[in-house]
């Protein structure tokens, strides 16, 4: 059942779509909402609490860890840019450092 809802750009409700909550207080995504999100089952959401009772829900992030190595700044100025980085790792192997 399509309902009109209120909204403001950028976000657009294009219906509500009640779900139901089971014994266990579970919640069941509808497909279209998972393909809305772009998530599979079995992958994870991350609901954040918004004031009034409302819930937004979005995908958890995916990777590997590796993927935040060298996106802190150092003490004594910018972060390393993948290329310097390379370069110690290749100059540690060759025994130079």
């Amino acid at each position: 059942m399509l309902l009109a809802c209120k909204a403001t750009l950028p976000y657009m409700c294009l219906m509500d779509m009640p779900l139901r909550i089971t014994a266990k207080g579970q919640v069941t995504l509808k497909k279209s909402v998972l393909k809305h999100l772009g998530v599979q089952p079995g992958q994870n959401v991350i609901a954040e609490l918004k004031p009034g009772g409302v819930i937004s829900l979005r995908p958890a992030p995916t990777g590997d860890i590796s993927d935040a190595f060298g996106c802190l700044p150092r003490p004594e100025g910018e972060a390393l840019t993948i290329e310097e980085m390379n370069e110690i790792i290749a100059a540690g192997w060759a025994g130079e450092r």
